[in-house]
């Protein structure tokens, strides 16, 4: 169902945070749960994905995790500060150890020249303090591409922040 890169990374995944007793969440925009699909696609992922946050809406933005409207209003839904606002929110609404959020503009429309098509934010945040950010532009290669792209640099940054050590 899923590129083999993609299923392998989130086994390693899911095996890396079963042997540790790690549990994961996500919050996601524009994968809108994408990320939790592959996941749970994995059997065993039940002991490490606590639960998947799909916030498409600025509403769902504000009350399933936390993000202030002030950063809403101040930076938009698809800027660096709002992803970081994510995940430590699905990190705080949740009995995970670690989240991954993303949010972006997967097309075919909806870009400008500040935010084009394609650009991505992410941000994975740990209950430990650890908190990471990665902008990512991959262009107008198609709503499909862009979320799939989406999908295999959030798994990266999740297996990133796993392994960073605690601030």
């Amino acid at each position: 169902m899923w590129p083999a890169d993609i299923e392998q990374k989130a086994r390693a995944i899911i095996k890396d945070f079963t042997a540790r007793g790690l549990k994961l969440a996500t919050a996601e925009s524009c994968t809108g749960g994408l990320i939790a699909g592959v996941l749970t696609e994995i059997a065993g992922s039940s002991s490490v994905v606590d639960r998947g946050f799909v916030t498409y809406s600025n509403d769902a933005k504000v009350q399933m995790l936390g993000v202030k409207l002030a950063t809403l209003a101040a930076h938009g839904a698809v800027s660096r500060e709002t992803a970081m606002e994510m995940a430590l929110g699905a990190v705080s609404h949740s009995d995970s150890d670690f989240a991954v959020a993303v949010t972006g503009i997967a097309g075919p429309s909806g870009g400008s020249a500040d935010k084009p098509v394609g650009l991505v934010h992410f941000a994975a945040a740990g209950r430990d303090g650890a908190l990471v950010h990665r902008e990512m532009r991959f262009g107008d290669i198609g709503r499909d591409a862009v979320r799939l792209a989406a999908v295999r640099t959030a798994l990266g940054l999740v297996g990133e922040i796993a392994q960073a050590p605690a601030p």
